[in-house]
């Protein structure tokens, strides 16, 4: 399966970082000097997927201004003589072909993905959750696109996660078929800890046939009232195998307050200019 479709939805709320989100969409919190949505449409690019369809809502104006032409700043720029800012803002509105699609109330990922369905076509595409930074040479959507190549089939990231979050995830079952790779025998959306089939969870990464549209449709209104991915990959796993593959890197869930601190803070230690300056900024602190 060639993949060069990506649906990434980022049409929710944003509620665990109100007041914020009030007025900014979770996607736009900046990780030093990007915000957290550029650095996943880095990683479908360097995928090396060209075409991407956004899911947004009606407060998520500004990504769609971010990845646009910005003539008065680049005129400015250019004016002051600032070529490599003047680069970096040219480079961000031709980064990629981007589309956007408004889900025009929030009812879950299920649906968002759902909006997207005339502009995948009938093609096998990737989905990648706007509030998920991944960190691995091999970009995690790449990996599930060599194992969908592979298997041809759909296939969803997963890691395992503290027992106490496990009501926070799709959880699965699954039957090892080789290193880090699973076949799926079951996907639950936020089980309690004692029903949970396992302490592996599905991340924001997915590679999947353009079925799982029929699936989330036949599935319906889930769990909190919303329509669940989840199940449309339950559905999915009963007329083809899904396959779950435990990705390599090192995952930020910026959507989580303190997923989004441990990005800035290892983002910033990485930083060539005054990454230096952090560390020892910190080794004061903890002091």
């Amino acid at each position: 399966m060639e993949i060069k479709k990506a649906v990434i939805p980022a049409a929710g709320l944003g509620t665990r970082f109100l007041p914020v989100t009030k007025s900014m969409p979770k996607e736009m919190l900046p990780i030093i000097d990007k915000p957290v949505i550029h650095y996943v449409v880095e990683e479908a690019i360097a995928a090396g997927i060209d075409d991407i369809i956004f899911v947004t809502g009606r407060s998520k104006r500004s990504i769609e201004d971010y990845f646009d032409e910005s003539p008065e700043l680049e005129m400015h720029l250019r004016n002051s003589h600032k070529d490599d800012l003047l680069k970096i803002v040219e480079d961000i509105s031709s980064m990629v072909d981007i589309h956007y699609i408004r889900q025009k109330e929030p009812k879950g990922l299920g649906d968002a993905i759902m909006r997207s369905r005339k502009h995948v076509n009938g093609d096998p595409f990737a989905v990648l959750l706007g509030d998920d930074i991944i960190v691995n040479k091999t970009p995690c959507i790449r990996q599930l696109i060599e194992v969908s190549k592979k298997y041809q089939c759909s296939t969803i990231a997963v890691e395992q996660v503290p027992r106490k979050k496990v009501s926070s995830y799709g959880i699965i079952k699954g039957q090892p078929l080789e290193e880090s790779l699973y076949i799926l025998e079951d996907i639950v959306e936020k089980p309690s800890i004692d029903k949970a089939p396992s302490d592996i969870g599905a991340i924001g990464r997915y590679v999947f046939t353009p079925e799982i549209f029929d699936c989330i449709n036949e599935a319906g209104i889930g769990v909190g009232g919303e329509i669940q991915l989840t199940d449309g990959i339950r559905m999915l796993n009963k007329m083809q195998k899904v396959y779950a593959y435990k990705f390599a890197g090192r995952r930020y869930d910026t959507g989580d307050k303190l997923g989004y601190v441990k990005a800035i803070i290892d983002f910033a230690i990485q930083n060539e200019s005054f990454g230096s300056q952090v560390k020892d900024y910190l080794c004061k602190k903890v002091d």
